[in-house]
């Protein structure tokens, strides 16, 4: 080996690269995932994704895995901290916290997490261009890079009927996801799921920003999609949940060197 490959391989071996964190305890790995729920929380908060008392983030729980943590009722995601989080049963009852739950996050949460073993995490909430999107009944167009991450990857539930309020519907939404990462609610907003919170909440940031890339690209012209082979391929390279991980850390850095109170 020449001194050149010494040492670059010296610097590849010093170069500090992040990855999702692994538990030897179920404690530290429950603290971690509500703590990064209240992450999540606060970053839908600054981008503006509320809209009254709707929209919630879920995280499994890691030992009672029919168990979900998530945000109260009635709350600000701007204002919650990892203490305000609460966690609910398979029947919908809180079984900690000093909050009730919001009836649509539990009839719909619940489903996709019995439906889905592989989901640690599925966020909702009302974004501005994911209900504009979902009022045409499209799906997304794989238009741009960041739009093929979900290109023959999420589905669309293309029956409004209401506030969803019971199990059934919460049973419909599940299926109309099915295996991918993501769905858009007809008339309603957009899902997205994965096996971290961190995962999760990037599929939603990434999809509300390529909802709104296609309706300016729609409003403007006919937008020229990528190719069948070519968005499978871009597919391949950005659509894993790993990569997912990746693109959120600095909204997240961001998020926590700005409200550090959000651990309380």
């Amino acid at each position: 080996m020449s001194q050149e490959e010494e040492f670059l391989n010296k610097l590849a071996t010093d170069l500090v690269y992040r990855f999702p964190p692994t538990f030897d305890k179920v404690e530290d790995e429950r603290r971690h995932r509500k703590e990064r729920l209240a992450v999540a929380l606060r970053v839908f908060g600054k981008f503006g994704f509320e809209e009254g008392v709707a929209g919630h983030i879920t995280a499994r729980d890691p030992e009672h895995t029919d168990h979900f943590w998530v945000n109260p009722f009635g709350m600000s995601f701007k204002h919650i901290k990892v203490s305000d989080l609460i966690l609910v049963n398979h029947a919908g009852q809180v079984v900690q916290g000093r909050y009730p739950v919001n009836e649509a996050a539990f009839a719909i949460h619940s489903q996709l997490h019995q439906a889905r073993p592989d989901v640690v995490a599925a966020a909702h909430s009302h974004s501005t261009y994911g209900r504009a999107l979902s009022a045409l009944g499209q799906k997304l167009a794989p238009i741009t890079q960041d739009a093929c991450a979900f290109y023959e990857d999420h589905g669309l539930f293309d029956d409004y009927t209401g506030v969803v309020t019971d199990l059934e519907e919460g049973k419909r939404i599940a299926a109309a996801l099915g295996g991918s990462k993501a769905v858009i609610l007809r008339n309603h907003g957009l899902l997205t799921v994965g096996d971290s919170v961190d995962a999760a909440a990037w599929w939603f940031v990434t999809m509300e920003r390529s909802c709104q890339v296609q309706l300016l690209a729609q409003a403007a012209g006919t937008p020229v999609p990528v190719e069948h082979e070519n968005a499978v391929l871009t597919r391949g390279q950005l659509g894993n949940d790993l990569v997912a991980w990746v693109n959120y850390q600095p909204i997240a850095d961001q998020v926590v060197r700005e409200q550090p109170d959000l651990f309380e």
